[in-house]
């Protein structure tokens, strides 16, 4: 077996028209914690992965971003607690899988700009 070269993922970006709404929308609806402003840029924590947000530099990175994924304990609880908070939900908490005795369930809402993020409970089946 090799030793890996890379470890565990650091940060993660995704690129927005308005920085400002954004910003508060990651944090005051999703309640990521604000690390900083810098640049252009934010930072926000996504447990132990940033979160950078930033407007597109080139046109190249001009496009939706990768789906983001969020662990919850409860996804019913989060799914009512984000709609509370105006999250707006392309569907319901449902079961996606079952891997032996776990059973993965998720649901997926949109942020300000559009990108798809998904929250994502495993739970004993």
């Amino acid at each position: 077996m090799t030793t890996p070269i890379v470890g565990a993922l650091a940060q993660v970006a995704i690129t927005v028209h308005d920085l400002p709404r954004a910003v508060a929308w990651y944090r005051d609806v999703l309640g990521l914690p604000l690390l900083f402003e810098a640049g252009g840029m934010a930072f926000l924590a996504m447990g132990d992965v940033r979160l950078m947000m930033t407007p597109p530099e080139q046109a190249e990175f001009d496009h939706p971003a990768s789906v983001l994924y969020f662990r919850v304990t409860q996804i019913d609880a989060a799914h009512a607690a984000l709609r509370a908070r105006g999250a707006l939900f392309d569907d319901e908490p449902h079961l996606v899988g079952r891997m032996g005795t776990t059973e993965v369930w998720m649901c997926f809402l949109r942020d300000p700009e559009h990108h798809l993020i998904g929250i994502t409970e495993e739970r004993a089946a």
